[in-house]
């Protein structure tokens, strides 16, 4: 096994070393806690008394001592075999166990083990019979401690029952580890930031060391308490290739990390005593440069300037103290010499024009990655952004290629190629892992708020002086007005001000950027960044930071959404197909069509089970309410029908509209009914009571008006929002705690054929007549994206990200939004699809068409 081949190469090494002592020694669940330089007194008071020099280990059921001599044995006395433990010679008639006052300590006792006499590996020599041995501190002060700490541990070992024994000893053990702590002078880096410190153990096959563990930004650290088998154990966070979640004891307790691909023995196995400890450092070390973890990342909503709190505070006193105009900060995030700055390793001729013919001070120039953030974060005066370079494929700027001689800087060192992050490999490797920010989730989410500040509604007014960042008014364009100056030194010199000190870009934006569209789903098989430490660890799924298993299969199931295969099909309307509902248990299909009658299909038998007929005019949606007791449809004569499924009758008719009723939704006992007199309804009602016989009673508790004939409407996933769509192509998206209007975005062309909000609420997607498919920010009523068919959409699903969409020709469309093209195209209908159903694991998917068929699709995995 690979623990034991790593066992044997350090035997190796301890063959060549004085130390022979190994944790191995101890007995299972024994700890060791704290050693000391002494020496074992032979033949005290004798002639022949000698001193043999080594160390003394108090353990938690041992006391052994390892001496320096490899020629002599390692004696290891068990702690339930004394019987005194004292002052060497004191007189022991009155105590059982005496305290020691000098720098001697004398167990007496029944039985001792000899251990690898000459280094030789053997079994153990066992000597009985009472015997004493004095051992002598060379730490005089430390004796009555230790006779303290034995006789402690020896009362633990005495008692009856293990458990007991146990109880004991861990209670000593946790006190020891409460009145420590990391000792921060450890860090490999004074600027080394830490996250979290705990107590655990440091687990090796049969034997536990306890300690402290303490992680940081780039370094997980162990220190032994007892400094064994060195002060500190130390891991860079960079190296770590996997880590696993372990089951320790059948308790979620243990976490291996590993450092190697080509090694099956962990770098380091811990062992914590709280698993709330276990999993916090787990996510720690499985987010170190992860893109999903918003730690990583910087707050894109705030400045530069305010990202320290305590510099923040600073610039925010000065700016109440300054007369007008005020500004909080006195240089700017971008000025031709802080471009300039970064790119003086490939534009050196530029920066020589603008320093006069030198360069910068070695030390202020672009040396380091680390240096440049953390004066960017606390320098008084530096508050710059990053260049586009960053985020391309050219790492000149980062190379002293052309071998200039850029000074040399206070510690002696030459100024070469820019110092990179520990995280990144190499100029490549960095610039790589730029992007994959750049591109991660957490900035596809956020970098419309830095958005807002540079090109946006914050740049300026009362939104910048609120978001802090507020610069000097020449930086922005009508700041002063060159034309006014008359004196021509006045006006060169502004000017050169101007050119000099930077310049904010023109504002683009006056209200609220729209977030970009991301995906809600991770794929499966780009869920880490590159080099990610986190890998599946074979234990029960319960031991791992698994997402919710209905999560995982939407995510797979959208992620073969282009897989899609035809099952079965039926002709059962005489007509076009309008709606489709389907039972929980998915057995039984409902169906309204334009011949106005609602079809109940049975999935299991695949026979027509009822047909039922309201009036002679066309229904246009149908739903199921909670229970499956009861289908609602809507039709073209105005009404909207409740049908029992129990009792296979109308149960009710609700006759709210002036014109025919187009689309329903439920949620929450509320009914939302839109219809071509220009309105949507919002109904109070109960699912449970118009199952009875008695008529159910509606009241309107809000009608939002619309100019036009309204065809089609959607609730979000909580029921606050209602995106409508009308027959003139507007879009409009309503507050339903309020019953107003948020957005009225006229979009399309022609009549809207279907609206869906996201699964996060945050875009709507909207298709039409006109053949578009647009995609709505629901915060600012922004477009944000729009593609175009050569026919109508008139239906369609989606996950936020990725669409399926019925065409008027009869197939089904995928789209892929981020990537703003067609990724499928799949043969259904022989006519336009009219409606289309998916279940919650969106594995199962039926479209209706003009062809009067219902579909059943399936994804092939």
């Amino acid at each position: 096994m690979a623990f034991i081949r790593k066992k044997r190469r350090e035997q190796q090494l301890q063959l060549y070393s004085k130390e022979r002592f190994s944790l191995l020694l101890l007995n299972l669940e024994e700890y060791y806690f704290e050693q000391h330089t002494a020496n074992h007194i032979q033949n005290k008071g004798d002639q022949n008394e000698r001193k043999i020099r080594g160390s003394l280990k108090i353990c938690s059921k041992s006391v052994i001592f390892e001496p320096d001599a490899i020629s002599q044995p390692i004696i290891k006395i068990p702690l339930r075999d004394c019987i005194k433990i004292g002052k060497h010679g004191e007189n022991g008639s009155n105590r059982h166990f005496a305290k020691a006052k000098s720098g001697e300590i004398s167990l007496i006792f029944s039985q001792v083990y000899f251990i690898k006499e000459h280094n030789i590996v053997a079994p153990y020599k066992i000597e009985r019979g009472k015997m004493e041995y004095v051992f002598e501190l060379d730490v005089s002060g430390k004796v009555e401690d230790v006779v303290e700490t034995l006789l402690q541990l020896h009362r633990a070992s005495c008692l009856d029952k293990l458990g007991d024994q146990t109880a004991m000893i861990t209670a000593i053990l946790q006190s020891r580890l409460a009145r420590t702590s990391f000792d921060k002078n450890r860090f490999q880096s004074v600027s080394e930031k830490l996250h979290m410190e705990c107590k655990a153990e440091m687990v090796t096959p049969l034997v536990t060391n306890p300690g402290h563990v303490c992680i940081t930004d780039t370094n997980l650290y162990f220190q032994p308490l007892n400094g064994y088998p060195k002060p500190v154990v130390q891991i860079t966070l960079q190296d770590v290739r996997r880590i696993y979640k372990r089951r320790h004891g059948l308790m979620p307790l243990g976490l291996e990390v590993f450092c190697t691909e080509d090694d099956l023995c962990s770098d380091i196995y811990l062992k914590f005593y709280e698993p709330q400890d276990r999993d916090d450092l787990y996510f720690y070390i499985a987010t170190y440069l992860d893109l999903s973890n918003p730690g990583t990342f910087r707050d894109l909503s705030r400045p530069v300037g305010a990202l320290n709190k305590e510099r923040l505070e600073r610039l925010l006193t000065r700016y109440q103290e300054m007369p007008e105009p005020k500004f909080m900060y006195g240089s700017h995030y971008s000025s031709p010499g802080y471009v300039l700055f970064y790119l003086v390793r490939i534009a050196p001729e530029y920066m020589l024009c603008l320093q006069n013919g030198r360069f910068d001070n070695a030390d202020r120039m672009f040396n380091s990655i680390a240096e440049t953030w953390k004066n960017c974060l606390d320098g008084a005066t530096d508050f710059k952004e990053l260049i586009p370079e960053f985020y391309g494929d050219d790492v000149s700027f980062l190379v002293n290629s052309l071998k200039l001689d850029l000074g040399k800087r206070q510690g002696g060192q030459m100024v070469d190629d820019v110092e990179l992050p520990p995280w990144a490999r190499s100029p490549e490797d960095f610039l790589q892992k730029s992007k994959d920010a750049l591109e991660s989730n957490y900035v596809s989410e956020h970098l419309h708020e830095w958005i807002d500040l540079i090109f946006g509604y914050k740049q300026k007014g009362s939104d910048a002086v609120g978001a802090h960042n507020v610069f000097h008014p020449l930086t922005y364009e009508g700041g002063v007005d060159l034309n006014s100056i008359e004196d021509p030194d006045e006006k060169v010199a502004m000017l050169t001000q101007i050119l000099e000190f930077g310049q904010t870009p023109k504002q683009l934006f006056v209200t609220p950027h729209p977030r970009r569209i991301t995906p809600k789903f991770k794929n499966f098989s780009h869920t880490c960044s590159h080099n990610a430490p986190v890998a599946d660890s074979p234990v029960s799924p319960g031991e791992e930071s698994f997402e919710d298993l209905t999560e995982e299969s939407k995510s797979l199931a959208w992620n073969n959404i282009t897989k899609l295969q035809l099952h079965e099909q039926y002709k059962i309307h005489k007509e076009a197909v309008t709606g489709i509902a389907v039972s929980c248990n998915g057995s039984s299909v409902f169906t309204t069509s334009q011949d106005s009658t609602l079809k109940m299909f049975s999935k299991e038998s695949k026979m027509l089970q009822r047909s039922i007929s309201f009036s002679n005019m066309a229904l246009s949606s149908c739903l199921l309410l909670p229970g499956d007791a009861t289908v609602v449809s809507s039709s073209w004569d105005n009404n909207v029908y409740f049908y029992s499924i129990a009792f296979a009758r109308r149960q009710d008719t609700l006759m709210g509209h002036d014109d025919a009723v187009s689309k329903i939704c439920w949620h929450d006992n509320r009914l939302y009914s839109a219809s071509w007199d220009s309105t949507v309804k919002v109904w109070s009602g109960a699912a449970a009571e118009v199952t009875c016989t008695r008529r159910q009673r509606f009241d309107v508790l809000a009608e939002l008006e619309h100019d036009v004939s309204v065809d089609t409407i959607s609730l979000n996933a909580a029921s606050t929002l209602l995106v409508s769509g009308t027959k003139e192509g507007t879009v409009n998206i309503w507050d339903l705690t309020t019953a107003t209007v948020l957005h009225q975005i006229p979009c399309h062309s022609g009549t809207v054929c279907d609206t869906a909000f996201s699964p996060d609420s945050r875009h709507v997607l909207s298709t039409g007549e006109d053949g578009c498919l647009n995609v709505i920010d629901v915060q600012t009523g922004m477009l944000i994206s729009s593609m175009t068919s050569d026919e109508p959409q008139r239906c369609f699903i989606w996950d936020g990200n990725s669409v399926l969409s019925g065409s008027q020709s009869g197939e089904l469309l995928v789209w892929d939004l981020l990537g703003g093209k067609i990724s499928e195209r799949i043969q259904g209908h022989t006519g336009a699809v009219t409606c289309i159903w998916m279940n919650e694991q969106c594995s199962s998917i039926i479209t209706g068409g003009e062809d009067r068929q219902i579909m059943f699709w399936k994804l092939q995995y």
